[in-house]
């Protein structure tokens, strides 16, 4: 069938298609049709021999995925039944005049009981004391998505910057459902939401101990073969009470003290909107009376307003496509508002009603903006995004409701992918499509570029930067225009890590799609 001539190209050679077709399908298919010597049936043939082949691959990768996922969920729920029995045991255990405070422990994650909030058991002394201590060091500080001003800087106490050289002391370590969300941490609980065989699950965790409080689920199972399986959003805590967001769009209101369900809506279905590629990724804004999502719908269903108390709608706004960036309260130009990125641009909204005070276009070819903005002054935001955009530094001027928006530079000095910088002292600081760069938030001009550490995420605290790579490892870097200057790091999870971490506390959390951990950061 196949013919060679001596003035044939090695690539179009019937070895390097023969080769091509079993290591990479689309590769033989590409290289079949630059080939001259055959004609359109034979064509056909072979090109549906090798989609036979490339279905073939992708049905063995879909086994083997949820096998692998199979063996650790399997890990999952064992280790936490034995965290519940030793809980039992410890229980059991105190003397019959001990005063227990009741905390609620997990129905396992497929169970009616699940869906009401999990039963309560006796907390062991030892919990209660973590807790107390934890409330101590700082109550209630790292409520919502990167720390209070969802700016990534932490500011409550001093942390540790002379770290041993095996790593900061590890409190504990297990394993976690799969999603890319982080946690925020209140009332010595620590809260995220994971993906569990076929149902998100919002959890709740002893910051101290990682035993495991309460669990409450759905089911809903978003899959993404490039970007990874699992939900997105951060939840928040407001007032004694968790807002958590799942991948295809279900909104729910727990109590934060036991996991029972106060209200739900799907933001999804309820704007009549479809889902952005890579799930709904912006965590629930608290402001006021209310609390506001992003679902993205048309017909000015965009950006939505729900009474935080009870579900019902407050305001609709906007005809934008969803991104994935989160909504934020600030305050420019001497006006409380909230600033919302979408697909295509940057507006400002009135918190009360969703009136528009101002827009700017921000857009790149693939409609992917990730990247937080960073309030530098009181009239000026930095902004950036990856897939070849760059960043901005943005003004806004005027007054009342009467506000413009306008570029004071743009370059391509800063593109954050799909992370956040971060600003200390004028200067930005964040990784440029991996590689950690320094940026004057006033000019624009890159001050220096160095360290890779893949699409991992950036925090600052007392004067430095607390970097988890890619690949699992936490980083200390000085938070200087001087130089790149790395100080400590060490491996603190197995595989891909985007979560971004946590602070409270004088406690570092960190996980990703399968494990998740605790470090003691604060000074010594």
């Amino acid at each position: 069938m196949f013919e060679q001539t001596e003035s044939t190209p090695w690539y179009s050679s019937s070895a390097a298609l023969i080769v091509a077709a079993i290591l990479l399908p689309p590769l033989g298919l590409f290289l079949l049709w630059r080939r001259t010597d055959l004609n359109v049936q034979q064509r056909a043939f072979i090109s549906l021999g090798l989609c036979a082949l490339l279905a073939g691959y992708v049905y063995l990768f879909m086994i083997a995925r949820r096998s692998s996922n199979e063996d650790h969920y399997a890990a999952l729920e064992r280790h936490r039944a034995q965290q519940r029995q030793q809980a039992t045991q410890e229980a059991a255990a105190l003397p019959a005049n001990t005063n227990t405070q009741t905390t609620a422990a997990p129905a396992p994650a497929s169970s009616n009981a699940q869906q009401a909030g999990a039963a309560p058991v006796a907390a062991t002394e030892a919990d209660m004391a973590h807790k107390d201590d934890a409330l101590k060091a700082g109550r209630n500080y790292w409520t919502d998505f990167r720390g209070p001003m969802r700016d990534g800087r932490y500011d409550e106490v001093a942390i540790r910057t002379n770290w041993p050289a095996e790593g900061l002391p590890q409190l504990w370590k297990q394993p976690v459902g799969g999603g890319y969300a982080s946690f925020v941490v209140a009332e010595g609980r620590a809260i995220t939401i994971e993906q569990r065989r076929s149902q998100e699950v919002v959890a709740a965790y002893d910051v101290e101990t990682g035993r495991e409080l309460w669990t409450h689920g759905w089911t809903a199972e978003f899959r993404e073969s490039l970007g990874g399986d699992g939900p997105r959003a951060t939840p928040t805590w407001h007032d004694g009470r968790v807002y958590a967001l799942g991948a295809a769009g279900e909104l729910r209101c727990l109590e934060a003290k036991s996991g029972k369900l106060i209200w739900n809506r799907n933001i999804l279905s309820d704007n009549g909107a479809q889902n952005i590629d890579w799930g709904m990724a912006a965590s629930p804004l608290v402001v006021d009376d209310k609390v506001i999502v992003l679902p993205g719908g048309s017909s000015g269903k965009s950006v939505v307003a729900y009474n935080r108390l009870s579900g019902a709608p407050v305001w609709k706004v906007l005809s934008d496509q969803a991104s994935y960036t989160s909504p934020m309260l600030v305050t420019l130009a001497g006006r409380r508002q909230v600033i919302v990125v979408t697909a295509s641009r940057i507006v400002g909204l009135a918190p009360e009603d969703g009136s528009l005070l101002w827009e700017t276009p921000w857009q790149n070819g693939a409609s992917i903006n990730v990247s937080q903005p960073i309030v530098v002054d009181p009239n000026r935001f930095f902004i950036s995004a990856g897939y070849g955009k760059g960043a901005a530094l943005v003004e806004i001027s005027g007054s009342g409701k009467s506000l413009s928006a306008s570029k004071v530079w743009e370059n391509n000095s800063m593109k954050n992918k799909f992370n956040s910088s971060v600003l200390h002292q004028g200067y930005v600081y964040g990784l440029d499509e991996g590689i950690l760069s320094c940026v004057d938030a006033r000019s624009g001009e890159r001050k220096w570029k160095g360290g890779r550490y893949g699409y991992g995420q950036v925090l600052l605290a007392s004067g430095h930067l607390i970097i988890t790579t890619e690949n699992g490892e936490v980083v200390l870097v000085r938070a200087t225009p001087d130089a790149h200057t790395e100080l400590a790091r060490f491996s603190s999870l197995e595989g891909r890590t985007w979560n971004t971490p946590a602070l409270a506390g004088g406690r570092l959390l960190v996980r990703n799609a399968t494990q998740m951990a605790a470090y003691n950061i604060a000074a010594q």
